[in-house]
């Protein structure tokens, strides 16, 4: 038997001691719920008892295949047993039956993982003891009838909406609308019904052990149901959502999920019970009020699936039988924030008027919440200012970078309802996960719009712009999921009629009828819906968000700055709080009108077309360094020479061969036919077999020298204009893919010999640095040479990650990385987050060989890991100067910077 501990207990024995094994600094072990449930215990909060198996159970199941490790089952078992001596009840039992929840619990939220089954235990005998026990047989029957529907739903994989048919036909047959208005008759009828979809439903050949007289048969055994229950959380972990969940928000795929196994306590036992989701503040604006929703007379999952529309956590001390436990809970809210320091995230549950505490954890929040509350916090004494910027995901940022509606347009509002996940979104209207993905594939922007959500949304949710739902409250699956992507969200919107099968929305009290594809607009920061687009407008930084980066930049080392490669951008960017423009790709400005000229350039043969060609980029040149260089007037500005492969600047060779076969069948004239076979032999001559590895970056300034040496006399003209309207520019030139010294040196001496020229033509001292970007593994491995010809090295991450790996970008991202992720044969897609052991360690070894050589060498990234939170920890530790991104993730590097700082 192996002497690895398995289960863990938590809550009070039969006397009322506390014993439990675990605590909130387990969360790796038991789970951020079992942690929490044992944190809880140990506050003396009234947990109902239970235990915990562990994660790493999870993953031992898992890795064998499926098959239990040795004696986890018997430890289980003990644990089960110990759990209905504290109890007083046993499992099964037909006098008085102890009912168990099974819940997973990662060690991080994940909402891609199995739903929660209440009330196993139940079966055809023990069904008549909670009758005796309880003298409620609709509460029984109630019990029943949800346990069957939960059990077969989430641990037997059956659809959902064969029970809620069931259910719907009965209500039409009785003339009723709600679940409450069934009796405990009608209940029994259904529970009937309910075993024979099960039986109907289960194939005999997955579950044999199920079957009796030849068919399948719901289980009676209740050790049975919980190790069939068990199973099923453990096999939620690679479930398809789970595994999309962990790919979006980097999660490992070692960790497991722990099982909560937990005495049950019924919020469902008449007017004087109740459930509920809260929040010790507002998580959608952080304002310190109690928020939430609950349910009198109802089950948890009751409030979270939006089958009933709820009431607000404000309300609940004014019901009658519950303004005892509606005082305590709030008590419990403020021990739990002054203990974990954070606003929480708390389930509960009110028996008969005493309450219950199921879980609590960090709760989820929008990213103006998250800075509000952060802000708060430090400012009540809670945490200090290192804490608060811990706290606040850096992606979550995006958040506030969002679009919102422009006051100045005027629209009709045709729907409101709940405000569950700020900022605003227009697209088409599409009813299903599915359509939402296809559309977005093909480019089109979308909103999906569901009665409510579930967890198998989860890759639609993900795609859409905006969330849009007729039921729910704001701790709904559709409201905190949205929150956490920081996707705008409008829930509860109770007067819409959803047909997804008609793909129709009728609004309730308008003639109005939306169609699928039709154009919607949403304002998740103000619960409501607009038919037609409404215009957007980009936000700005200012209040909390601002008050927050101001921290991050006393914290931080690295330095921040931009990719920007026109006046617009480098505008934002420098809003936005960048330190200055970390890559400029020229090669953006040579397209559009500019893109004939070049090829005016590459096409012609004669020296003076070549040379009209390239006056004309010249001049062009000039005003584009001028107007970027004015606006970052005072802050570094990084150039990059001309870098992509010379074709892409030509026409496509395929595209004008049907162009000469099309004028061939019509007998145009045979010199134009002739003069454009003679374009597509020239831009045949430009065919490379390998484009990325051909003429491109240094070479082809080697091979043109004209181009480097027009790119280098507009970056030197326009700076003197500059310099002698009184600016301050501070341009550096960017020598791209080298891989040896003598290429910068010769790129170098050019660029040195036309700077000079500038300088004494217009009278005005110029003094610029000249460096390389450093994305071809021999230029890192040789970075110490390289260092005493280079001002600043500049990463290129991209490309240095394509030639570390031998992988095409455009060809892996959509081929096969996702198979290399689901097969773990990667962690993380490589050209999202940097690959920290190869691609990181030649990052290191350049700067620290770089700066050997040249200790004033200044060394940045400009690849977009440069705005990925996790890659922005790794250059830190590589001991780079700065970090370039976009820059819209400018504020986003400006948190994570400070972050590893931290760390």
């Amino acid at each position: 038997m192996s002497d690895t501990k398995r289960v863990f207990a938590f809550g009070n024995d039969s006397n009322g001691q506390n014993i439990t094994e675990g605590n909130a600094q387990m969360r790796y072990v038991l789970g951020g719920k079992g942690a929490n449930l044992a944190e809880m215990s140990n506050l003396g909060l009234p947990v109902p008892p239970g235990f915990t198996i562990t994660c790493q159970t999870c993953m031992e199941y898992a890795n064998e295949g499926n098959v239990w490790p040795e004696g986890a089952l018997a430890e289980i078992e003990r644990y089960r047993l110990n759990l209905e001596s504290r109890m007083g009840k046993k499992i099964g039992d037909e006098k008085d039956p102890l009912l168990v929840s099974v819940r997973s619990g990662a060690p991080m939220s994940m909402p891609g993982m199995m739903d929660t089954v209440l009330n196993l235990g139940l079966n055809d005998k023990s069904i008549y003891g909670l009758i005796e026990q309880t003298n409620n047989p609709r509460f029984a029957w109630d019990s029943y009838r949800r346990f069957i529907q939960m059990f077969s739903n989430v641990v037997m994989g059956l659809d959902g909406d064969l029970y809620e048919k069931a259910i719907s036909v009965k209500k039409d047959a009785l003339g009723v609308e709600s679940d409450t208005d069934l009796d405990a008759r009608d209940l029994e009828d259904l529970v009937c019904e309910f075993k024979t979809i099960f039986s109907d439903n289960v194939s005999p050949v997955d579950y044999p052990s199920l079957v009796k007289d030849g068919k399948v048969t719901f289980p009676q055994d209740p050790t049975v149901q919980l190790r069939l229950a068990i199973e099923a959380v453990f096999g939620s972990w690679n479930n398809p959502r789970a595994v999309l969940y962990r790919q979006k928000n980097k999660i490992a795929n070692d960790l497991g999920t722990a099982v909560n196994v937990q005495s049950m306590v019924f919020g469902n036992k008449g007017n004087t019970s109740a459930t509920g989701v809260a929040f010790t503040r507002n998580p959608a604006n952080g304002d310190k009020v109690f928020y939430g929703d609950f349910l009198v007379n109802a089950q948890g999952e009751d409030v979270v699936a939006g089958i009933r529309n709820t009431t607000p956590i404000a309300d609940l001390k004014d019901v009658p039988g519950l303004k005892e436990a509606a005082h305590e809970l709030e008590d419990i809210f403020s021990v739990l924030e002054n203990h974990f320091h954070d606003m929480c995230d708390i389930e509960f549950t009110i028996e008969q008027g005493k309450l219950w505490m199921l879980q609590t954890r960090a709760g989820k929040r929008t990213a103006a919440a998250a800075l509000k509350i952060a802000i708060d916090m430090v400012e009540e004494g809670l945490i200090d200012k290192e804490t608060a910027i811990s706290r606040i995901a850096p992606d979550q940022l995006d958040q506030l970078l969002h679009p919102q509606f422009d006051k100045n347009s005027t629209y009709e509002v045709v729907a409101s309802g709940l405000n569950a996940s700020p900022g605003a979104a227009v697209g088409k209207v599409k009813f299903s996960s599915g359509e939402v993905v296809s559309a977005v594939e093909k480019g089109e922007k979308c909103i999906l719009v569901r009665w409510e959500t579930t967890p198998d949304d989860l890759a639609g949710m993900y795609a859409a712009e905006g969330i849009l739902t007729s039921h729910g409250g704001k701790t709904s699956h559709a409201a905190v999921i949205a929150r956490g992507m920081g996707t705008p969200c409008v829930c509860g919107c109770e007067s819409l009629r959803i047909d997804a099968d008609a793909k129709t929305i009728e609004i309730q009290g308008l003639d109005l009828v939306i169609h699928e594809d039709d154009i919607i607009s949403l304002d998740g920061s103000e619960g409501i819906v607009v038919k037609g687009e409404v215009s957007l407008v980009e936000p700005e930084i200012t209040g909390d968000l601002d008050t927050i980066l101001e921290w991050a930049d006393n914290i931080r080392k690295l330095g921040v700055r931009a990719n920007a490669d026109n006046p617009k951008d480098a505008k934002c960017a420098r809003d936005f709080g960048a330190e200055g423009i970390g890559l400029c790709r020229t090669e953006h400005m040579f397209l559009g009108e500019r893109k004939k000229i070049i090829q005016s350039f590459i096409l012609n043969e004669d020296e003076k077309s070549r040379s009209a060609a390239a006056e004309s980029l010249y001049l062009a040149q000039v005003e584009d360094f001028y107007e970027m260089l004015k606006v970052m007037d005072g802050l570094p500005m990084i150039i990059r020479l001309l870098d992509p492969p010379l074709h892409e600047f030509l026409d496509n060779p395929r595209t004008l061969e049907v162009e000469i076969a099309r004028l061939e069948e019509r007998d145009a004239e045979a010199k134009v036919i002739s003069n454009k076979r003679e374009l597509l032999s020239k831009i045949d001559s430009f065919n490379e077999q390998n484009p990325m590895m051909g003429l491109r970056g240094c070479r082809l300034g080697i091979v043109y020298p004209v181009l480097t040496e027009l790119q280098v006399r507009a970056i030197a003209t326009a700076t003197a204009k500059l310099k002698k309207e009184g600016f301050n520019p501070k341009p550096e030139i960017m020598v791209p893919l080298i891989c040896t010294v003598n290429e910068l040196a010769y790129a170098k001496e050019d660029a040195l010999r036309v700077i000079s020229e500038v300088s004494k033509a217009e009278a005005v001292d110029l003094n610029m640095e000249i460096g390389t970007m450093i994305e071809l593994p021999r230029a890192a491995l040789t970075a110490d040479e390289i260092a005493t010809q280079a001002d600043f090295f500049s990463f290129g991450t991209n490309d240095l990650t394509q030639t570390t790996f031998g992988f095409s970008r455009d060809d892996v991202e959509g081929e096969f990385i996702p198979l290399y992720l689901e097969k773990h044969l990667l962690s993380r897609n490589p050209f999202a987050t940097v690959d920290g052991n190869g691609v990181g360690k030649l990052v290191g070894m350049a700067t620290e060989l770089g700066k050997q050589t040249n200790p004033n060498l200044l060394c940045g990234v400009c690849g977009e890991h440069g705005g990925d939170p996790e890659s922005i920890h790794t250059f830190a530790n590589c001991g780079v100067d700065y970090v370039s991104c976009s820059p819209y993730r400018v504020p986003v590097a400006r948190l994570a910077a400070a972050q590893a700082a931290l760390d």
